[in-house]
């Protein structure tokens, strides 16, 4: 196997991604599950556990209060989160899907992290939620458009990514609608995190996979965005067709 940059990236991920479980099922074992209250409110699903989301919260803890003592604000960190998301579409439009899912991965982090800092200062406000819900469209925009990019002379994958990014954004509009009309959404399925997950993480295996097959195709790419495409646009109709019922009943 011949380790390239990519491909210790993505095993240093997925190293520290075992890493975090490990000690996660220790905590568990000693004190019981962390609790947050955003996770508590926002759940898990099918594609994503609440479990998962929990670890993933307590294993920030720490680097949220490094932020704070850094006296990075929750707004700068938003910020953080844009920059990170444009070396992914770079990288991404280069073919370095190793590098891309690591630059990804601290791009999220930073996204989780703007509104845990918020929180635990106690200066959560309007305007920041907004920032934040625009950052996270342009961020999703530049990984895809990165792809898009990759696949610009292969037509059926440069359009599962158009449709990828169409059902990415319909999932967002319900959301917003449902939020204007005053009505709630229906949870659905392929949320920002959950997509979020499921596009880094086809990125992270796409070295590996193409390591130990020795086949230059990203499938595990291929196949995250046939996911995010196919389920993201079905949650989009249903969660539409629930918030017009729900209005026409009131």
């Amino acid at each position: 196997m011949i380790f390239t940059s990519d491909l210790v990236f993505s095993l240093g991920l997925l190293g520290l991604a075992g890493a975090l479980g490990a000690f996660y099922r220790l905590r568990v074992s000693l004190r019981g599950k962390a609790r947050f209250d955003r996770t508590d409110k926002e759940g898990g699903s099918a594609l994503v556990s609440k479990g998962m989301m929990e670890m993933a919260y307590w294993g920030l803890q720490p680097v949220g209060d490094l932020l704070i003592r850094l006296g990075l604000t929750p707004n700068a960190i938003s910020y953080l989160s844009l920059v990170f998301g444009l070396f992914t579409a770079v990288a991404l439009g280069k073919g370095h899907f190793g590098i891309a899912g690591f630059l990804a991965m601290i791009s999220a982090l930073m996204d989780t992290l703007d509104g845990m800092v918020a929180r635990k200062l106690q200066v959560s406000s309007d305007s920041g939620e907004v920032l934040d819900a625009a950052i996270d469209r342009y961020v999703e925009f530049l990984f895809i458009a990165g792809l898009m990019e990759f696949f610009r002379g292969q037509k059926i994958a440069f359009w599962i990514c158009a449709l990828a990014l169409l059902g990415s954004f319909m999932v967002s509009y319900s959301t917003a609608k449902a939020e204007a009309l005053q009505v709630t959404p229906p949870r659905g399925m392929m949320r920002r995190t959950e997509r979020a997950v499921y596009l880094t993480l086809g990125a992270v295996l796409t070295p590996v996979f193409q390591a130990i097959t020795g086949m230059a195709i990203p499938l595990p790419m291929i196949l995250a965005l046939l996911l995010v495409a196919g389920l993201s646009n079905y949650s989009a109709v249903q969660r539409l067709r629930a918030i017009a019922e729900s209005v026409k009943r009131r």
